[in-house]
């Protein structure tokens, strides 16, 4: 079993027990289900934009503690100040120290498109997703059928957010349902051993429809590296503990940025 088996796992039991708790009832009387979601898609392709999705988490399994004392309210605006494309929020308590209302408390403050960063598996995470203010959920290819993510989909475009699936390996692009989804996101993270390699995005960026938004997930350090990946179809790329690392995650973000702008502005000149 590996950790995902073992998030995926804890996560049916932890649904259950959310379901008991919260009805979707309840969650369906959030203002957040009359307001209309800010298009993840559209700002990844603003031709004045970079494309980042900056992330908000504290810890993961894979790397453990990252930044214990987060101030989600001054990272959130620090970011979109930096000139982010979106925000990506770690909802999940046990294995990466988030909760919901680090996203509710983004959206607060942010107009922009937000990620809800979890494992998403059941219809009632979707609602849930839509009540704390999320415009985009993550499907997980390593762990639903190919059905499951066509039907969590859909459902999910019928509350007007946006899909992202994610991709570890060309079988699992292949295997999936991509009309159904409306971002393909490729992670570069070996699950079994916790390597990173962005080759993984570079090959499997001509077997994506060139139609749909792509993005590259994990192991993303420098300009460099966003300007292959650019040059090779993708629109965005998730970072998050690049910057997490950082005492003042804001001002990374801001840094690496920076660092696009010039470099875009000497390949032009």
């Amino acid at each position: 079993m590996n950790i995902l088996d073992k998030i995926i796992d804890h996560k049916r039991k932890e649904v259950a027990e959310r379901k008991s708790l919260y009805p979707a009832k309840l969650l369906e009387q959030s203002i957040y289900f009359e307001s209309r979601g800010v298009s993840m898609c559209h700002y990844l392709r603003r031709p004045d934009l970079n494309g980042i999705i900056a992330e908000i988490k504290r810890q993961s399994p894979s790397e453990g503690m990252i930044h214990e004392y987060v101030d989600i309210e001054a990272i959130s605006i620090g970011y979109m100040q930096a000139g982010a494309s979106a925000l990506s929020v770690l909802t999940d308590t046990t294995f990466f120290g988030g909760k919901n209302q680090d996203l509710t408390t983004a959206r607060k403050y942010n107009f922009c498109p937000i990620l809800r960063k979890d494992f998403t598996i059941d219809e009632y995470q979707i609602i849930e997703a839509k009540s704390i203010g999320a415009d985009v959920i993550l499907l997980i290819a390593s762990c639903l059928s190919p059905e499951e993510v066509s039907t969590l989909a859909r459902f999910a475009r019928s509350l007007q957010l946006e899909v992202l699936l994610e991709v570890h390996n060309l079988a699992e692009l292949q295997a999936m349902p991509l009309d159904e989804v409306d971002i393909v996101g490729v992670n570069n993270r070996n699950l079994d051993d916790f390597s990173v390699d962005i080759t993984t995005s570079l090959q499997l960026a001509e077997h994506i429809p060139v139609e749909k938004v792509k993005i590259s997930e994990s192991g993303l350090h420098s300009a460099l590296e966003v300007a292959q990946l650019k040059d090779a179809g993708y629109d965005g790329f998730l970072i998050g503990s690049h910057f997490m690392r950082h005492p003042h995650p804001e001002k990374a973000c801001a840094d690496f940025i920076n660092a696009l702008q010039s470099q875009k502005q000497t390949k032009t000149a």
